[in-house]
């Protein structure tokens, strides 16, 4: 039981938390239900949580203002939104507010298991030597996560980084959205949404907007790729 990763579910219906409760705990999870705002808030405050799964809508405190605490609490942690909001904006509210993966309901267990799963390895590997990437005047350290830009400190999610990790070290090779999911999201299919292109707009908001040389590039039909041009 001590060797078991914790994760934080914030959900207001009942039958669905004891639901996804038990499917964690026979898949070798611990996990705790959180059934409002105020709750999540507290048990995130009272216990080290591998992941958080969060629905929007919660009574007390949202989901989304919780993202966004939590976020600033501990950096790296990562965070699923579980919701019943399926629009664009809804989606980039989430991911602006923090979250790293979306998913929509109904949704199979399978699905959100997958994501959960990608997540806890990618944060348990933690294993990059001391190393940094260039681009023009982008500089990535893969030891401390951090990334700057013209000497400016850049903040980044977890998956925006390890998206642009990708990119620089690509050198300029057009990565396609399948190779995308795979190496960043660990999915060999197509989710059929545009997370991918989300993403990318968030980074190029936050690497290439400020500044008038621009870095990210899309080959259209093809893929992404950075490159000083």
């Amino acid at each position: 039981m001590e060797n078991k990763q914790r994760i934080l579910l914030a959900e207001d219906e009942p039958k669905l938390g004891q639901v996804i409760q038990q499917e964690l705990t026979q898949h070798g999870y611990q996990a705790d239900v959180a059934y409002d705002g105020q709750v999540a808030e507290k048990l995130f405050a009272e216990n080290n949580y591998s992941l958080v799964l969060l629905d929007v809508n919660l009574p007390y405190k949202n989901g989304l203002a919780l993202c966004k605490e939590f976020r600033e609490v501990k950096k790296n942690i990562p965070i699923i939104m579980l919701t019943a909001l399926g629009e664009i904006q809804d989606k980039m509210d989430a991911f602006n507010f923090g979250a790293d993966d979306y998913i929509v309901k109904p949704f199979h267990f399978n699905e959100p298991l997958a994501r959960i799963k990608v997540f806890l390895k990618r944060a348990d590997a933690n294993g990059d030597a001391s190393e940094l990437l260039n681009v023009a005047d982008l500089e990535i350290d893969l030891l401390d996560k951090s990334v700057t830009r013209g000497g400016k400190n850049i903040s980044l999610t977890a998956k925006e980084f390890a998206l642009l990790v990708l990119l620089a070290k690509s050198k300029g090779k057009v990565i396609s959205k399948q190779e995308i999911l795979e190496k960043v999201w660990n999915l060999t299919f197509d989710t059929g949404t545009n997370t991918i292109e989300v993403y990318i707009s968030f980074l190029r908001n936050k690497i290439d907007k400020p500044f008038d040389l621009k870095l990210i590039h899309t080959k259209p039909g093809f893929g992404y790729y950075l490159k000083e041009v």
